[in-house]
């Protein structure tokens, strides 16, 4: 049987670590300015008091991380809105998989939401190598983050993962916390979203029994989320033109911290999240496939097909759609004013100065564009008998 010091290495912290955590963050001069960007016109003074006052990972959550989310949300956004809940039973624990659209706030929003419909917020999956300083390893532990390891060997990558599996089985049915973890490492850049069937090999290796009953005790919910304006989208598109264009190309930490800062901090336009169905009747269907391969490409393949089928499309997905296919096939989609509005969006972000415009332009538009790509060619895999 498991405790949270089999996890040490990579759990989130618990009530009893809050206070120390919390001390060493209000030291920190780093943590201090990164707080009052987010939150514009607070003192240090305000933050340390606000702060000193937290003892438990609810209260923190309550007092520091709802409240900053509903500041992106009323700054940064024209409202957000989340379809089905009715999916859920508040007294069980789910693992939902999501679309990758932002470092931050994917999971951060999903949790408002859920929090504000009177569901437990979940634990969050976060890669190592965004834990650039000690106390960003601190806030995100704080704020119910487990640690993913990144960029190691292939021997520590099996030891690692055996491990992620078995904490993320522990968090589920032991402490009967729900978990977010992404469909993919790292965001998708190009808006085509993809499960990666390395995630559900690596979440088989903590099973001791067959495909479907491990895929059944995990209790997987697909969720869609959907930016009317993506809040990276011209990083995204910067460092995909540079990856084509400059060899041996790397994003730096400093990249990837800028990328969780103006994520909170740019616009966003409206945002959905749809709560699918828990994955479970399926899994029997799939269970009778002969070859494990066919198995894990099946179980993405389903849920990529409630992602796509789900994902909410703006009128930027089907003006990009029909601007980078030179056609009018959805102009009755959107108005003028929308178009105009997008197009003055994309000149706002892309610049010459970013290189080719052109072809910056061009990757700008496949964001926004294959979300309509997939629905267009979205097709019920043959195992699939819901509508």
């Amino acid at each position: 049987m498991f405790t949270d010091s089999d996890f040490d290495a990579i759990r989130p912290y618990n009530d009893s670590e809050v206070v120390e955590t919390i001390g060493r963050l209000i030291k920190e001069e780093a943590f201090i300015r990164f707080s009052q960007q987010l939150f514009p016109g607070f003192s240090k003074e305000m933050i340390v008091k606000a702060l000193s006052e937290v003892k438990t990972i609810k209260e923190f959550q309550s007092n520091f991380i709802v409240r900053l989310a509903q500041h992106i949300i009323d700054h940064t956004t024209k409202g957000i809105t989340i379809d089905g809940l009715e999916n859920l039973d508040p007294k069980e624990s789910y693992l939902f998989i999501s679309d990758h659209r932002d470092i931050i706030l994917d999971s951060a929003l999903l949790n408002v939401m859920l929090h504000n419909n009177g569901f437990e917020t979940t634990e969050i999956a976060i890669g190592s190598n965004l834990l650039i300083q000690p106390w960003i390893a601190d806030l995100v532990k704080l704020n119910k983050s487990f640690v993913v390891q990144r960029n190691v060997t292939v021997r520590q990558m099996l030891t690692s993962s055996k491990q992620l599996s078995s904490y993320i089985q522990y968090a589920l049915n032991t402490k009967k916390s729900s978990i977010w973890i992404a469909q993919r490492e790292g965001r998708t850049k190009d808006g085509d979203d993809r499960t990666q069937q390395s995630l559900l090999k690596m979440l088989q290796m903590s099973g001791d029994v067959t495909f479907s009953e491990h895929f059944k005790s995990l209790r997987i919910v697909p969720v869609a989320i959907s930016y009317e304006y993506e809040p990276c989208d011209a990083m995204k598109s910067i460092e995909l033109y540079k990856k084509e264009t400059e060899e041996g190309f790397k994003k730096t930490p400093k990249d990837d911290l800028r990328s969780m800062i103006k994520g909170m901090v740019n616009e966003k336009g409206r945002v959905n999240f749809v709560i699918g169905k828990p994955i479970s009747e399926m899994l029997d269907v799939i269970e009778e496939m002969d070859d494990s391969r066919d198995k894990f490409k099946a179980l993405a393949d389903l849920i990529d097909y409630r992602i796509h089928k789900n994902y909410k499309l703006w009128p930027d997905n089907y003006i990009a759609y029909d601007l980078i296919n030179n056609t009018d096939e959805f102009a009755n989609k959107y108005t003028s004013e929308e178009k105009d509005l997008f197009l003055k969006h994309m000149e706002k972000k892309i610049t010459s100065d970013h290189g080719d415009l052109k072809r910056l332009n061009h990757i700008f538009l496949e964001i926004y564009a294959n979300p309509v790509k997939n629905r267009m060619e979205l097709k019920k895999p043959d195992f699939v008998l819901d509508k």
